[in-house]
């Protein structure tokens, strides 16, 4: 049994997907997820450039792309998911890995959700702040933050690695009085995710999550609001919708995973089994050419 992870937005790069078109199956779907879209985005992802691919409106979509890409390899190896979970616009995915959304409804609530992000407009950013626990990065960003340019913990990706998210003169206080972090890092994001910030995108992506038919899942979702398990479909489909403006606990949601199965990342990323180690939890990589021998040896033993 393993626990699919499927990665956001964040991990988006041209050439990305490359290996994926070497496999049947993958190569199908992508062909696939191309001809449900409002325009094909393989030629994005492979060619960039890289300001388009980053953009709101292509990366969660591209990136969508290839996490289906590789959930089909792992079909056609003969491999089910125990339990699922996915990292922002990553649970899209996953709720598609549990049986929860077809696949047309997948790519058309991604494609809707990225178009309503980017739709708010460009009011804000998000920092990786490394080496503080949640609560000193919590104080900094309040500190930092006001009524009218909040500034809030967007995401706890693994110890010492939290994602502010917010108003960027907000963000430049941040940065001026964190002397104790480890490191800053600007991420390449078009906005503030997982902030208050994101509230006008909430109303239009409600009433299509609500709307949308969805089927009970076929293994236990970690939400990323919630960071436990759940087979209950109200519960999921309003943490989808909360998370937008919502913090993703991710630590807590990987945690979560590997109590009931080791973690695989479903996509064309390293970047959450990186994670998953600095949170102590299992997790490779289908990006590392030996992952796929390594669990058919693994299932044979």
């Amino acid at each position: 049994m393993l626990g699919y992870l499927f990665p956001g937005q964040g991990t988006v790069r041209v050439g990305m997907g490359a290996w994926l078109r070497r496999r049947p199956a993958a190569r199908d779907r992508l062909d696939e997820v191309d001809g449900l879209l409002s325009r094909p985005i393989s030629p994005v992802c492979a060619r960039g450039p890289l300001e388009r691919l980053v953009a709101t409106e292509h990366a969660q979509v591209a990136v969508t792309a290839c996490n289906l890409a590789a959930l089909a390899v792992l079909a056609e190896e003969g491999f089910e998911p125990g339990v699922v979970a996915g990292h922002s616009v990553g649970e899209l995915s996953a709720l598609h890995a549990a049986g929860v959304l077809g696949l047309a409804d997948t790519v058309r609530l991604v494609e809707l959700r990225s178009r309503l992000m980017a739709g708010v407009g460009v009011i804000g950013g998000m920092h990786a702040v490394m080496g503080l626990p949640v609560p000193e990065v919590e104080e900094l960003a309040a500190e930092a933050g006001t009524d009218e340019e909040p500034l809030v913990v967007g995401l706890e990706n693994a110890p010492g690695h939290v994602v502010v998210s917010g108003a960027l003169p907000a963000l430049e206080r941040l940065a001026a009085n964190a002397s104790e972090a480890r490191k800053i890092v600007p991420l390449q994001v078009g906005n503030a995710f997982h902030s208050p910030l994101m509230a006008a995108a909430v109303p239009g992506w409600a009433e299509a999550v609500r709307a949308a038919p969805m089927s009970p899942p076929r293994v236990p979702v970690v939400p990323n609001v919630t960071g436990e398990p759940t087979t209950d479909l109200d519960v999921i489909r309003e943490a989808l919708i909360a998370q937008l403006t919502g913090r993703v606990l991710w630590t807590a949601t990987v945690t979560a995973v590997d109590e009931i199965a080791p973690g695989v990342e479903v996509g064309d990323s390293k970047v959450l089994a990186g994670l998953s180690r600095r949170a102590g939890a299992r997790c490779l990589s289908m990006a590392d050419p030996a992952t796929l021998r390594r669990l058919a040896r693994e299932r044979a033993a």
